[in-house]
């Protein structure tokens, strides 16, 4: 009887499509970072300031003086539901204060009739309080579980008011009421500088937005409405969050 050769389909079959034995399995996401049943507290907060000083698109213009300075605090509870994943409840409050003293823009090569446009004595004021639910996967880079990946998926609600103010005395201003829903992909890195205490750095890529903003005048009717919803992934260095969690009930050591 004459001998078939086999295919190259049964040859992939008989050893399997890619070779085992020069594959490497280091089981890393077996790494445990976060035990099921620990219970977390943890404060973020970030601050940022921008002035025309430390700005290169702002010295593209003459005669700017402009500055702005955001600060926010988040504290936070989760409770870890199974080895590596958590869930929590996170409030923020976040403040916002700006002002633009002077601003001389030429504007000749544009158009003719606008060579010159000052601006200034403009202040901006925005205060806002945020609640949010997040989950939590980690991923263990080291069989210690002192370094770890995080990525965080966070469903938030924001509301708050912005206020700005014109002339050196506040002579005019305008308020607008500000409400927003998000669904922010945040992921970012923990270390474990003591047993039970982790530092985290998270930054915001992005994801859904839908903002709803009502402006009003002195007397409280409304003049201006603006509804926005978008979908928009970035890197946004404004929201780069400093965090430090501690684990209160910790199984590291079983």
């Amino acid at each position: 009887v004459a001998k078939v050769a086999p295919t190259v389909v049964e040859k992939e079959a008989r050893v399997g499509f890619l070779p085992s034995r020069q594959r490497v399995d280091r089981n890393i996401d077996k790494n445990k970072f976060v035990y099921k049943g620990e219970v977390m507290l943890g404060l973020t907060a970030s601050y940022g300031k921008v002035n025309s000083e430390n700005s290169d698109i702002m010295l593209l213009l003459n005669g700017i003086n402009v500055g702005l300075r955001s600060t926010t605090v988040r504290p936070f509870f989760a409770y870890s539901y199974s080895d590596n994943h958590s869930v929590g409840l996170r409030f923020g409050y976040e403040y916002i204060s700006g002002n633009l003293s002077n601003i001389d823009v030429n504007l000749g090569l544009i158009a003719e009739g606008m060579e010159n446009l000052t601006i200034g004595d403009i202040g901006l004021r925005n205060e806002s309080y945020s609640w949010s639910l997040f989950h939590r996967d980690y991923l263990g880079l080291d069989r210690r579980g002192i370094i770890g990946v995080i990525l965080e998926t966070e469903l938030l609600i924001k509301s708050g008011t912005t206020k700005f103010m014109a002339g050196a005395d506040d002579v005019s201003a305008s308020l607008s009421r500000n409400f927003a829903a998000q669904l922010n992909v945040n992921p970012g890195l923990g270390i474990y500088v003591f047993p039970q205490v982790c530092v985290t750095a998270t930054v915001g890529i992005g994801g859904f937005k839908y903002n709803n903003i009502r402006q009003f005048n002195d007397a409280g009717e409304i003049v201006g409405r603006r509804d926005h919803s978008g979908l928009n992934f970035k890197i946004n260095i404004t929201n780069i969050q400093i965090g430090v969690v501690a684990h209160l009930w910790s199984n590291k050591s079983k």
